[in-house]
C-alpha cells in the first residue's frame, strides 16, 4: 500500500451495491471487506490500519467494533465514521473530535421515504386500515364496517418536533396533499426557517397540546433521550395520535403504554423501539390501536441507493483532504487537519 492509498474496512456488506461501484478501483483507496465471523484478530488488524470505517445501521454492529473510546484508541490512522443514514447516536462523538476523527452522516439521503412512511402511518391509523384488515381475517362476528369509520386528514393539525430534513418533507406533503396546518418546535432553526418550511413556530408543549398527530423527527442525542414522557403523553388530546420514526428511547415506552391503556390518546405509530425488534410480548404489540414496522421507514429501493452512493461520495471527498458535505462536528476541523498530515502525509484544506 503506497502513502498515498487510502484504506477503507466495512462491515459484511453496503446498504446498496452503487459504494461499490463508486469505489472499487478508484486510485489510492484500498476497500476492504470486514465479516463478523472472521478471526476477531484479523479484524483488529485491518482496522488497525484503516483510514475510513464506513459503519451498518446502529442495531447491526457488533461488539467489540463499536465506534466509541476503546476502538478509537486501537486505530492511530483512523481518520473518519460513515454512517449508512442519518443518525450516529451509536458513535462516541466527543471522542471522535478530541481525536480529530471526522464523523459523517448521510443526511437527507433518505428523508423522503422517512417521511413518506410517516404519512403511511397517519392515513394507516386516520382510516383504521390495519385494525379493520386484521379483523376481516379473524371473524366476522360483533363488527360491521361502522366499527372501523375513519377520520380524513384534512383540516386537521400535525405536530412536528424536529424540522429538519425528515421534518420539513412531511410538513411539505402534508400541507399540500390535505391542506393540514403543521405545528412545530425546533430549537435550531430560525422563526424565517419555520416560515419557508410551512409550519408555525409553536412550544414543545404546545406540539404536542395542540396538534391531532404528533411526529417525532429528530435524532437521539443526549438532549433529546427520554425527551417525551409522562407529561408529554397526557397533554396531548384523547383523539391525537403520536408517530415517531426517529429513534427509540427518545420516548418513554411504558408512559406511552400506559396513555393508551388509560384511552388517554387515539393510538399510535412506531417505527422505532428502545429494543430492536421489540420482545414478541412488548407490551406495545398488545394494542389494536397501535400500528409498528421494524425501523424500516428510511429502507427503501430509493433510499439505500441514495444513501450507499451518498456515503461513497462522501469518503472520496474525505480521502482527498477537502471539507465533507454532512460533517456532524465540525468543531474537529483543526485538529482533524493535524492528523490528516501526520497519518497520510499530505495537507487537508483550510
Amino acid at each position: 500500500m503506497t502513502a498515498e492509498t487510502k484504506k477503507l474496512v466495512y462491515f459484511e456488506k453496503w446498504m446498496d451495491p452503487v459504494a461499490e461501484q463508486i469505489l472499487a478501483g478508484k486510485d489510492g483507496i484500498d476497500l476492504h471487506r470486514l465479516g463478523f465471523g472472521d478471526a476477531e484478530e484479523g479484524n483488529w488488524a485491518a482496522l488497525a490500519e484503516a483510514h475510513g470505517y464506513q459503519l451498518l445501521a446502529s442495531n447491526e454492529i457488533r461488539p467489540p467494533f463499536i465506534p466509541e473510546r476503546p476502538l478509537i484508541e486501537r486505530c492511530p490512522n483512523l481518520l473518519a465514521f460513515s454512517v449508512t443514514g442519518a443518525g450516529y447516536d451509536m458513535i462516541d462523538v466527543d471522542a471522535c473530535t478530541e481525536a480529530g476523527i471526522l464523523v459523517v452522516n448521510q443526511a437527507g439521503a433518505n428523508s423522503e421515504s422517512v417521511a413518506q412512511h410517516v404519512l403511511g402511518m397517519m392515513l394507516a391509523l386516520s382510516k383504521q386500515i390495519v385494525q379493520s384488515d386484521r379483523r376481516m381475517r379473524l371473524d366476522r362476528d360483533d363488527w360491521d364496517r361502522w366499527t372501523y369509520k375513519g377520520k380524513e386528514l384534512t383540516g386537521r393539525t400535525l405536530g412536528i418536533i424536529g424540522l429538519g430534513n425528515v421534518g420539513r418533507r412531511v410538513s411539505a406533503l402534508v400541507g399540500r396533499m390535505f391542506a393540514m396546518r403543521v405545528i412545530a418546535c425546533d430549537p435550531y432553526i430560525t422563526p424565517v426557517d419555520f416560515g419557508e418550511r410551512g409550519a408555525e413556530q409553536v412550544s414543545f408543549d404546545d406540539v404536542f397540546a395542540g396538534a391531532d398527530f404528533v411526529s417525532i423527527n429528530c435524532p437521539l442525542t443526549e438532549e433529546t433521550k427520554a425527551m417525551v414522557g409522562k407529561r408529554e403523553f397526557q397533554l396531548m388530546k384523547p383523539t391525537a395520535y403520536f408517530i415517531t420514526t426517529a429513534r427509540g428511547r427518545i420516548h418513554d415506552e411504558e408512559a406511552l403504554a400506559a396513555v393508551l391503556s388509560d384511552g388517554g390518546i387515539a393510538g399510535a405509530g412506531l417505527d422505532v423501539f428502545a429494543e430492536e425488534p421489540p420482545p414478541l410480548d412488548h407490551p406495545l404489540l398488545n394494542f389494536d390501536n397501535v400500528i409498528v414496522s421494524p425501523h424500516i421507514a428510511g429502507i427503501t429501493d430509493d433510499s439505500t441507493y441514495n444513501m450507499a452512493s451518498s456515503a461513497a461520495e462522501q469518503w472520496l471527498t474525505i480521502f482527498r483532504g477537502a471539507r465533507p458535505p454532512r460533517l456532524v462536528n465540525p468543531d474537529v476541523w483543526s485538529a482533524y487537519r493535524e492528523r490528516f498530515g501526520r497519518v497520510t502525509g499530505e495537507t487537508a484544506e483550510e
